[in-house]
């Protein structure tokens, strides 16, 4: 196989002869077959990766443009069950696109209000699909945790600020580390 030379060789009688006799690689302006089958594949699996992807749009016929207003309001004002932090505008789960049409359908085909859409996910999916929950028994932990953390951080500060407080010396003490301080 042909190796690379570090440094020039000094082309002398013998140089000349070893030169024509190693065999240098041939050259090749196409891919081999087995090179160019992993690639065609290759290819084909990042085109069926990106269309697997992409995921559909929704597409819904509105009677006019304030539903379409109402229905986009709603759908961002919920969260997905699965994506935790989405809002249903913004989520691409299979749950999502449910609800999605759910809203579309309770809107446009049984001509709900607002408040009764959010009444009716409320209901079917619990107090976690709304961004802001009711105050209630069962979210108190949830509307009261963050003053409790908050109130026992203000505490710890606290309690480490009184440690901080200067320490009272004796006479005797003061004198001794006045002596230790003029010595060094």
């Amino acid at each position: 196989m042909f190796r690379h030379e570090p440094f020039p060789v000094r082309i002398g009688a013998g140089n000349l002869r070893a030169m024509k006799l190693r065999r240098r690689p041939p050259l090749r302006s196409q891919p081999s077959g087995a090179f160019r089958g992993w690639l065609v594949g290759l290819c084909l699996l990042c085109g069926a990766a990106s269309a697997l992807a992409a995921s559909p749009v929704d597409v819904y016929d509105f009677p006019d443009s304030e539903v379409e207003a109402r229905y986009r309001a709603l759908v961002a004002e919920f969260r997905c069950p699965k994506c935790l932090n989405t809002n249903l505008a913004g989520s691409d789960a299979p749950i999502a696109k449910d609800l999605r049409a759910a809203v579309h359908r309770l809107i446009v085909e049984e001509g709900r209000s607002d408040q009764e859409v959010r009444d009716y996910l409320q209901a079917r999916y619990g107090d976690f699909v709304l961004y802001d929950p009711p105050f209630k028994a069962a979210t108190l932990a949830l509307w009261l945790g963050p003053l409790i953390f908050v109130g026992i951080g203000l505490g710890l500060l606290a309690g480490r600020w009184r440690r901080r407080q200067p320490a009272h010396l004796s006479d005797a003490d003061r004198a001794r580390l006045q002596r230790l301080l003029d010595e060094a």
